[in-house]
């Protein structure tokens, strides 16, 4: 389903976060980035790693290392949050779901509100009764 664009905030906000990896540490780390310590391991290219929440972050990190002409890589994933499948569902639109979850909630208690007005209308139990038993034989 197409992703409106409140989906999409919602995702670079609360669901994505930007991992960067280098070779060697930058000068200096802005804030808002956390640093992840790499094992070493024989034929990784890159050895330091720094994770950006925020696009601003992130940028402002990819800024610093190419004023130092340094190498870097960077890559978008989803956070390991147990909030992540509830927010944003593997192509789903939250929005929709959600006004489709209100309709649905608003045509049943309407519905509801009419089979509650005809089960207390007199008449009409009368009759319903009546039918019933000439149902039963």
């Amino acid at each position: 389903m197409q992703l409106t664009r409140f989906d999409r905030w919602l995702r670079e906000k609360f669901v994505y976060e930007t991992h960067i990896q280098t070779l060697r540490p930058p000068e200096s780390v802005p804030a808002g980035i956390r640093t992840v310590e790499l094992p070493d391991a024989p034929g990784k290219r890159f050895k330091h790693l720094f994770v950006a929440r925020s696009s601003r972050a992130a940028d402002a990190l990819i800024h610093v290392l190419r004023e130092n002409n340094q190498m870097y890589q960077t890559q978008i994933v989803d956070r390991d949050a147990w909030y992540i499948p509830f927010i944003a569902p593997k192509e789903r639109s939250v929005t929709w779901w959600v006004i489709s979850l209100i309709v649905l909630s608003t045509v049943a208690f309407f519905f509801l509100l009419y089979v509650k007005g005809l089960a207390q209308d007199p008449e009409f139990r009368k009759n319903f009764m009546e039918a019933l038993e000439l149902l039963k034989g």
